[in-house]
């Protein structure tokens, strides 16, 4: 709620938006805290046992470039399958729902049969974490039949994690956000005068090869722990559980800060999110 605070005499009267309430800045602090902070890798690590450093290290050198292009592929099919045919109105399985659609699957495909598996499995896994991303944007408000909100959902894959062209520092949620926004802005506008085709849309091919770029660095730790030869597919449904959660949580982070941006206003947020983050 709006409330207007006079300043002295000198200066006009102007519009102040009111403070955040102590829920409000309660979830704000939750959310930067999953999003500074992740830890996949160390949820990884702790689930199977091994560091996943060391399981990276035993991958052949030649597996980088295939996993980077089988995640592009994956996150456009699941950018067709899932934002093509995304209802505006509430039909969506609740995220928890969905949840357990993910955990179900990651058993049925638990287990690892070389780069072939990562290929068949990642974007049905794609997809579906699309759509329990897309729930849960629609949980906080957000509106599905706009364009940016969909490329909101995408942006999830780019978060809690680092590229390799960040020069090994960690590159923060609003940062990540910066990296993205030309190719949203310049996608949404394609999106809303011709749908989510990407023929013809080389800014919407953009956003994803930006997005894979990052996401492949997590695909890359889930397919090295599942390739271990020791797994199993129990080791390895407990990978795919633990990397399908986290993207829920970096969802509910994100849609958390984006509906205080809309309520508060995004300097003002970004300022408290900021202030947080160096306490």
């Amino acid at each position: 709620m709006n409330q207007i605070v006079a300043l002295p005499d000198s200066a006009p009267i102007r519009w102040q938006r009111a403070p955040l309430t102590a829920a409000d800045y309660q979830a704000l602090s939750e959310a930067m805290e999953l999003l500074e902070h992740p830890g996949l890798t160390a949820k990884l690590s702790n689930y199977i046992g091994m560091p996943v450093e060391k399981a990276l290290a035993m991958l052949p050198e030649n597996l980088a470039k295939p996993v980077t292009l089988i995640t592009r592929e994956a996150l456009s099919k699941a950018m067709d399958a899932a934002l093509l045919t995304l209802p505006p109105e509430p039909s969506l399985p609740s995220a928890s729902m969905t949840h357990k659609v993910l955990a179900g699957l990651s058993g049925a495909l638990g287990g690892s049969f070389g780069i072939a598996s990562l290929a068949v499995e990642l974007p049905v896994s794609a997809t579906l974490m699309l759509r329990a991303i897309a729930a849960i944007a629609r949980e906080h408000g957000e509106d599905l039949s706009d364009p940016k909100v969909k490329l909101a959902c995408m942006e999830v894959f780019a978060m809690g994690g680092k590229s390799s062209s960040d020069d090994n520092t960690e590159v923060g949620y609003y940062a990540v956000r910066a990296f993205l926004s030309k190719t949203v802005e310049e996608s949404a506008k394609h999106v809303l005068h011709k749908g989510m085709v990407k023929e013809g849309a080389p800014a919407l091919v953009k956003f994803i090869n930006a997005v894979a770029q990052r996401f492949s660095v997590q695909v890359s730790q889930k397919f090295a722990l599942q390739s271990l030869p020791a797994i199993g597919a129990v080791g390895g449904a407990s990978v795919n559980v633990v990397f399908l959660s986290h993207f829920q949580n970096m969802a509910r982070a994100h849609f958390t800060v984006r509906r205080l941006e809309r309520i508060y206003g995004s300097d003002r947020i970004r300022q408290v999110y900021a202030s947080l983050e160096s306490s």
